[in-house]
């Protein structure tokens, strides 16, 4: 594999000999002048690591690693500042920036071609992508312990079973653990006022649980009960958090999880708004069946209808309506799809 390398540096000649250096190290290497066109740059060319310098015109380096860290899709690439600023005060505003090394000029060729290396080789470990659709832990942990961070993580991973209402966290539990789930579907939901259960989220296999609470430190605000018979993974709190705060490339899949996340919630949000109960409950099947990869949904009316934010009795209606137009069949629990066109089609009219 040829990992690709943008530079970004206002000097001509330090950018056509650091370029040049990188391409004999057989990298593919792109540049640009100044730290505006780098991050156009980095859109199309989409590097596995950048080297940037930081006193330069139209945006400096700090600039660009700041607008490039708050987008999920670049957080995550490799930094390297090179500047002839030797200052603390830069090294550690780099540093607190997200920067993964920061090297002086003028600096020997061997110097910088070690620190691609070294970040590329954590990168390469790294490079699977990790969202809130993993289905395999190992590879998480595996990949890990090869950064030599979390070596008794795996040492002491062991399966948890629970039955389905068997409850995993409650509101108001100090979090203790981040849960990953092996197998099985786990609803996290609230209480209202009138102690009735508002379903945030229904998860499947792959997904984390509680990691927003053990993250800010505080109580759990939902509650987190299996549908079925469920296997969880049990990640000791400290041990989780020490791979968060001193590992740059997980501690950014996480902000690329939680982003994901917010983002939809946004989304069920506006459709909660303004999307009729019709379309709300089509495209709720749609998406589970879209997660659990299969045609058949299994799941009890109750929990699908507060998933909703309806009434059981009008997501009956709904179902019985979509069962007589041929586009589900639906027997007890169990919902299944018979016509994705058709109900593809029913969302352009609801």
């Amino acid at each position: 594999m040829q990992f690709k390398i943008l530079v970004i540096e206002d000097d001509r000649i330090m950018r056509e000999n650091t370029s040049e250096l990188l391409e004999l190290s057989g990298y593919e290497v792109a540049s640009a002048e100044n730290g505006k066109k780098g991050v156009e740059l980095v859109k199309t060319f989409k590097p596995d690591l950048i080297v940037c310098d930081i006193m330069m015109p139209e945006l400096d380096g700090f600039g660009v690693l700041y607008i490039l860290s708050k987008n999920p899709k670049t957080a995550n690439i490799p930094f390297i500042f090179l500047s002839a600023k030797t200052e603390k005060i830069d090294l550690r505003k780099g540093m607190n920036l997200g920067a993964d090394d920061y090297i002086t000029k003028p600096f020997d060729d061997m110097e910088l071609l070690s620190a691609v290396e070294s970040r590329l080789r954590k990168l390469e470990n790294f490079k699977k992508e990790y969202s809130n659709q993993l289905v395999d832990i190992e590879s998480l942990l595996s990949d890990a312990s090869d950064l030599k961070i979390i070596e008794s993580l795996t040492e002491t991973r062991k399966l948890y079973p629970y039955d389905a209402k068997e409850f995993i966290y409650r509101e108001g539990d100090m979090p203790q653990f981040l849960y990953f789930i092996n197998r099985g579907k786990v609803k996290t939901y609230r209480l209202n006022d009138d102690m009735k259960e508002y379903i945030l989220e229904v998860h499947s296999a792959g997904d984390f649980l509680g990691y927003k609470s053990l993250i800010e430190d505080r109580d759990y605000d939902e509650y987190a009960v299996p549908l079925e018979k469920t296997e969880i993974y049990k990640i000791p709190k400290l041990e989780f958090l020490n791979l968060i705060y001193s590992n740059q490339e997980v501690a950014n899949k996480m902000i690329q999880m939680l982003s994901k996340r917010v983002t939809e919630k946004e989304q069920q949000l506006v459709q909660l708004a303004y999307d009729s109960v019709k379309k709300r409950i089509i495209l709720q099947i749609k998406k589970l069946s879209k997660d659990f990869n299969q045609k058949e949904i299994d799941f009890s009316r109750g929990d699908f209808a507060k998933l909703i934010g309806t009434s059981k009795e009008t997501l009956v209606r709904v179902l019985t309506s979509l069962k007589e137009d041929g586009l589900i069949t639906s027997n007890g629990h169990n919902v299944e799809i018979i016509d994705f066109h058709g109900l593809n089609k029913m969302l352009e009219y609801s």
